[in-house]
């Protein structure tokens, strides 16, 4: 028996965000009688249903010697097994708040939203309630249709300080559906970002193996060295230069821990207010008074790293027709956008 703690965590992360997901491989003994897979698995690993088998095996994540099976698929003797399924918290004991939620679209099987910066996604150490989790227990648990766990389901999450557009699943299907695009990289994910610096290019991108930190783990950190991390890549293009600073629009190829905000550090661009990898303080521009000052203003205005999660598509679990959602830019954004348009019209 294969205890739930034991189940490799996939390091699935997206700029931001952490898939709660986990995966499992394992090969069936030489002497394993036939017997329907999702059977087997279930005498196999603890703490997971028969349901959640199945829910894996229709969205494709369950496979067997490098192809997908059904769960009625008979194992055989040496059979290598690989599964990629969703594990929610544990929410079970958690409170329901009336948190408001600004819901950009939601149907029987999935909810949208844009997340408001300073918002945890979910509980943890130092945060048990005002999370996105307990708002969503309280809106739309309801909805939740299964019965071995509390829904809505995270698929993935944004920092507690990058806003942006997030989906949450209804059902167990849809959430081990989507949990297998994300896997997959075959999602659309478009973030905004205001950078230190003045761009050389308009597009580019950038591409390095990210781990963690050595000397900080915390942090995560660029390699060029694939023994210190996982392969990514962010591209960029410039939307609106300001001199000092610069608007741009990132597509993530890949999906690591704090991907652009590493990235752009990484490239001498740091994502403008990001106190964790050098963004807090002034980058680019001569230090004098007045400019000093504009930029402790820029910093007020916006006290967080000016990241935005700003479009999102998917293919949706139930009709399999792509759907592309986009989340407006937060207030903050907007106002330290506009002060840097001003600051550039009265300086040049």
């Amino acid at each position: 028996m294969v205890e739930f703690d034991d189940i490799s965590s996939s390091s699935l992360d997206t700029s931001d965000d952490d898939l709660l997901t986990r995966e499992l491989s394992l090969i069936v003994d030489k002497g394993q009688e036939p017997i329907r897979i999702d059977k087997f698995l279930v005498n196999r690993v603890e703490r997971i249903s028969r349901t959640k088998f199945q829910y894996a095996a229709e969205a494709g994540s369950l496979m067997v010697n490098g192809k997908s099976v059904k769960a009625s698929y008979k194992v055989q003797p040496l059979d290598e097994i690989f599964l990629q399924i969703p594990m929610p918290l544990g929410y079970e004991s958690i409170k329901p708040e009336n948190i408001p939620l600004n819901i950009i679209y939601q149907d029987e099987e999935i909810l949208l939203i844009n997340k408001p910066p300073g918002l945890v996604v979910h509980p943890g150490v130092g945060n048990f309630t005002g999370t996105l989790v307990n708002a969503l227990l309280y809106h739309v648990a309801q909805l939740a249709k299964s019965k071995d766990t509390v829904k809505p389901g995270i698929v993935h999450r944004l920092d507690k300080d990058t806003s942006g557009v997030m989906i949450v699943a209804k059902d167990e299907y849809s959430l081990a559906f989507l949990a297998k695009q994300f896997f997959d990289k075959t999602n659309e994910r478009k973030y905004i970002a205001l950078v230190w610096g003045d761009l050389l290019d308009e597009t580019g991108f950038v591409e390095s193996f990210i781990g963690r930190d050595k000397h900080d783990r915390k942090k995560m950190a660029s390699y060029s060295d694939e023994n210190y991390g996982k392969y990514s890549y962010t591209a960029y293009k410039v939307i609106k230069r300001f001199g000092y600073v610069t608007l741009i629009e990132c597509e993530l190829k890949t999906g690591r821990t704090h991907q652009i905000r590493v990235h752009m550090a990484s490239i001498g661009h740091p994502v403008f207010n990001d106190k964790r990898y050098g963004g807090d303080k002034i980058c680019k521009g001569t230090i004098f008074s007045k400019y000093k000052q504009f930029v402790d203003n820029c910093f007020q205005v916006c006290p967080r790293q000016a990241l935005h999660a700003a479009t999102l598509g998917i293919i949706h679990p139930k009709h399999q027709e792509k759907m592309c959602f986009e989340a407006i830019l937060p207030e903050d954004m907007m106002l330290l956008i506009e002060k840097w348009s001003v600051y550039v019209e009265n300086r040049f």
